[in-house]
């Protein structure tokens, strides 16, 4: 079940959160959720640049407020406050009603940050990089920031084949079937000319315990245990019990 079901959904209420947190009626729940959807498309299109991660929004009574995390915080709120400031402006023409309030978190490694991983792939394949080079530089570049395992997903017409297939890249221990695991996961499309490809990235950074996420150490074999250099193996087969034919 953990290689089907969406890994956020899956750990929802155990180690992770909701993007949206509010409560509405039957009549304005659908409403409220179609706002929710064109703020984030909005706000993503127009900041695409500042490497956004996640979008939060939080509404209680007529506040509204939107929770923005990004690698490049700097864009999002501009020079002097102008750009976060137009922001709010346009957050408000979506909204049916009630104040708006940008807040910006920053993201601080985004080389573990899962949607940034596949959204730098997606443009390194729209720039024509190779896909399995792209690949394999990500999930090195994630397992060099302190990441416990990484999984990169990428599926379409790969190369352009006639034919669409699935490629996996998988470094150290991905476990979605562990719902303590701290797994970020994130999602991003490369449009190419022969076509959509859509990417995922699943970073596991370690197990959450007691509300904090504890970074398992790698195993390691001790001084005694390794084999001298140049020294022999040890012998390990057992002598047989069968005597050989002619023997005394």
């Amino acid at each position: 079940m953990g290689n089907k079901i969406n890994p956020n959904g899956f750990r929802l209420g155990i180690t992770k959160g909701w993007n949206s947190r509010w409560y509405a009626g039957k009549k304005q729940y659908a409403g409220l959720l179609k706002e929710d959807e064109k703020i984030r498309r909005m706000v993503s299109k127009k900041l695409a640049a500042a490497g956004i991660a996640r979008i939060e929004i939080e509404r209680a009574g007529q506040q509204v407020n939107v929770i923005i995390s990004a690698a490049k915080p700097g864009i999002v709120i501009g020079k002097g406050g102008e750009s976060i400031k137009q922001l709010r402006g346009e957050i408000e023409r979506l909204v049916s009603a009630g104040t708006v309030a940008v807040n910006v978190a920053e993201i601080p490694n985004p080389n573990i940050s899962a949607p940034l991983v596949a959204l730098r792939i997606a443009e390194q394949i729209e720039r024509r990089f190779a896909f399995r080079r792209a690949m394999k530089q990500a999930a090195q570049r994630v397992m060099e920031s302190g990441a416990r395992g990484v999984r990169v997903i990428l599926s379409g017409r790969l190369g352009g084949a006639e034919q669409a297939r699935t490629e996996k890249v998988l470094e150290g221990r991905v476990p979605l079937h562990t719902l303590r695991a701290d797994i970020d996961y994130g999602t991003a499309r490369a449009e190419t000319t022969y076509g959509s490809l859509g990417i995922k990235v699943m970073v596991f950074n370690g197990e959450v315990i007691g509300g904090k996420t504890e970074t398992l150490a790698r195993p390691q074999r001790r001084n005694d245990e390794r084999r001298p250099e140049g020294g022999d193996r040890p012998n390990r087969r057992r002598p047989s019990a069968r005597r050989r034919p002619g023997g005394e």
